[in-house]
């Protein structure tokens, strides 16, 4: 059952984790939407009035957002919402962070939007040996960073083994779902990531290494790209750490228990945690560091890109109120046959509003999904192609693989990483409840705790 304590994770009784550790092998990684000034409201009546416009109250706030970081002295500093365009307040990030022993590095949004992405690496951790920007160049100017850093040997054993500990980090933000139709287009944005690494590592003919995704999903784990990374054998560190599966992301409290801090005991185990109140008032758990290790590397993610695909045409057909039959009568229109034409299909996809927009499908994906499902690819799909590739086809999980590992001493075998701990800030979003005194941003602080492991060369993937 998910949320219980079986001693695998030490809870500290504090949120600064990371200026807590003791053994010299870990490292902690935090991310953290900090709510650019130039979208905070400091009157909701008045939606023009923005935090930008007032010095003393942007800049307080911002000072505070540091001590907080540099108090728990992170390993790793993924920030989102970062106000790019201020040049004071980058100068002062620049300062303190680089005073505190970081490397940084920024990223701005396109089209000038103001805000953008900041990784910070502890200089006594990490080397970095290269650093990349994703532009999207999208509909919401979204962009990812990507970090290639080695994880500098911090005492004797470790520089005996002889062994390089590198990881790529990644840090995003990605589109808000201000309705069902850009699910598609946040879907593209982090296939965009994921082929980017791919490719990354393909050019420098780089064995698969550890990565760590960090950022703001604004995605639920319900959601398509829970399920698409999933797939990718990735694990989300703090349901891993408290050992939620992905089963519990539908047992939710009515929401009357969110408004109210006397949740009872015995149900706490049903309430998933969250990290954000959006604009619209709703919280909701959208803030992730996701961990892959080399031996999860599973289905091939054009693969997986196709599953997506058809999850989303299910969702869509659901979202309709059709069931199995009903679905694939809809798909099927007017046509007199026993299977769905390429035809009817497109119009089908028409009337679910999946294209015909300059976020819809675009033709060779709307190719791939027909040629998915068409398995006997004699230009019809039938009932039970129909049920098999597009009803029943995403299930959103890879292969299970051991999530586990040994010692890292006496062996010179490829490394990964386990999840030692993991705390969000404030401590009430691990309930469900959204603290009506806290200021710092509109998210939650996230922070993970890892430690390096043995990954046998058989798990490896090929």
């Amino acid at each position: 059952m998910g949320g219980k304590n079986n001693g695998r994770v030490s809870r500290i009784g504090s949120y600064a984790i990371a200026s807590s550790i003791t053994d010299a092998t870990c490292f902690s990684c935090t991310t953290f939407n900090i709510l650019a000034p130039i979208y905070k409201r400091l009157d909701h009546e008045d939606p023009k009035c923005r935090e930008s416009d007032v010095k003393e109250i942007w800049l307080k706030r911002n000072k505070r957002i540091l001590d907080w970081l540099l108090c728990e002295r992170s390993s790793i500093i993924c920030l989102q919402e970062f106000w790019v365009g201020n040049e004071e307040l980058v100068s002062i990030y620049d300062k303190r962070l680089g005073d505190a022993g970081y490397d940084s590095f920024k990223l701005p949004r396109t089209n000038n939007r103001g805000d953008g992405l900041l990784i910070a690496v502890r200089k006594d951790y990490f080397r970095v040996i290269n650093h990349r920007e994703l532009l999207f160049n999208d509909v919401g100017d979204r962009v990812a960073q990507l970090l290639h850093v080695e994880l500098i040997p911090r005492f004797s054993q470790l520089q005996s083994n002889c062994i390089r500990q590198e990881i790529i980090i990644l840090n995003t933000h990605l589109l808000f779902p201000h309705d069902s139709s850009l699910c598609l287009e946040r879907l593209r944005q982090i296939y965009k990531i994921l082929q980017y690494v791919e490719s990354y590592q393909k050019d420098k003919n780089l064995n698969p290494l550890p990565i760590l995704l960090c950022g703001d999903l604004n995605g639920s784990k319900s959601g398509h790209i829970y399920k698409f990374l999933r797939s990718q054998g990735f694990i989300s560190s703090y349901d891993a750490a408290h050992l939620y599966t992905d089963a519990d992301a539908h047992k939710v409290l009515p929401f009357s228990y969110m408004q109210t801090n006397h949740v009872p005991d015995a149900i706490l185990i049903f309430l998933q945690w969250v990290s954000h109140r959006n604009h619209r008032g709703n919280i909701c758990g959208v803030d992730f560091i996701w961990l892959l290790n080399p031996n999860r590397y599973k289905k091939l993610l054009r693969t997986s890109w196709g599953e997506a695909l058809s999850g989303l045409l299910k969702y869509h057909l659901k979202r309709a109120l059709f069931t199995e039959d009903s679905a694939f009568a809809f798909l099927k229109g007017s046509g007199h046959g026993h299977g769905v034409s390429y035809y009817d299909f497109c119009e089908a996809l028409q009337q679910l509003n999946l294209i015909g927009h300059c976020y819809g499908l675009h033709e060779e994906e709307i190719h791939e999904l027909w040629v998915q499902a068409d398995m006997d690819g004699n230009g019809v799909v039938d009932y039970d192609e129909f049920k098999q590739r597009i009803w029943n086809a995403y299930s959103g999980q890879g292969e299970k693989v051991n999530e586990g590992g040994e010692s890292i001493f006496g062996t010179e075998q490829t490394i990964g990483f386990s999840i030692k701990n993991a705390v969000f800030f404030p401590t009430e979003v691990e309930k469900g409840l959204w603290p009506e005194d806290y200021s710092l941003s509109d998210h939650a602080r996230l922070t993970v705790v890892f430690s390096p492991v043995r990954m046998p060369r058989s798990q490896l993937a090929t």
